[in-house]
């Protein structure tokens, strides 16, 4: 592993959760540090698995880590879900253009879960990498499912906490312009605990989503906060990712993380 996230680790022990790397105890370094996945399409198995199921140790074992790692073109079974809702009337972003992910992530219960994004091709492969980092270093993630289970409301899925890349809309805010969010080249992770605050021209205050408006004091603890040092902002970075943590002008995006 190139560093451990060690934060999070002692954060499970302060909410009474086993952090037993995710569901993989005595897994040899080998394994975890397996090859990412390519990007083929599987249509049995590992890749088959729906979004929240809990994966157990001995089938990841069995079935060999990378093959929960992938990356595939939109099928039409993913595409009925999205059209209309993040793939709206006038997207101009090409169905051949976007990625379907599946990946693992580590719940705050130190339990595995299947994860699905849709994202744009550039940047599937990046994303693929990113995830197998944070799950290696059993980096805790809520919730991860499409934004269309939420009808591509962003605000309804970042106050449930989930996880989410591609929805072709606009920015939040006042820009007026086509959100990165749009092109499948941003994502926002563990949104409620990391929201977005901005001022508008007549100096109010905002925070989005309202429920996150307890975390917008990034000076208190609390678990799936994103800081200038966490892991996740590191392994973006890494990837030519800017963060909007770090943004100015009475605007911060905690959960977000784009790539032009």
């Amino acid at each position: 592993m190139k560093r451990t996230d060690m934060r999070n680790c002692l954060l499970g022990a302060a909410l009474g959760v086993t952090m037993s790397i995710c569901g993989l105890p005595g897994v040899p370094a080998s394994l975890v540090m397996d090859a990412y996945a390519a990007t083929q399409v599987i249509r049995t198995g590992p890749a088959s698995l729906k979004a929240g199921t809990v994966v157990d140790g001995s089938d990841i074992r069995k079935n060999g880590i990378s093959a929960y790692f992938t990356a595939s073109p939109i099928s039409d079974a993913v595409f009925g879900r999205m059209m209309g809702k993040s793939y709206k009337e006038d997207c101009t972003v090409p169905r051949e253009d976007l990625r379907y992910l599946k990946v693992l992530y580590c719940g705050p219960d130190g339990l595995t879960y299947v994860g699905e994004l849709v994202c744009h091709k550039d940047i599937s492969q990046d994303l693929l990498e990113i995830f197998r980092e944070l799950y290696d270093n059993f980096y805790m993630i809520e919730k991860m499912v499409l934004v269309d289970d939420y009808d591509a409301d962003d605000l309804k899925s970042a106050a449930a906490n989930n996880t989410s890349c591609f929805n072709y809309r606009m920015s939040s805010g006042e820009s007026g312009t086509l959100s990165y969010h749009a092109l499948g080249k941003a994502i926002d992770i563990n949104p409620l605990y990391n929201p977005y605050v901005w001022t508008d021209r007549e100096g109010e205050t905002h925070c989005e989503p309202e429920e996150g408006e307890a975390y917008a004091d990034r000076e208190k603890v609390f678990s799936y906060k994103i800081e200038e040092d966490d892991l996740c902002v590191a392994l973006f970075m890494e990837h030519g990712f800017t963060w909007g943590g770090s943004w100015g002008n009475g605007e911060k995006d905690y959960m977000h993380f784009s790539i032009r």
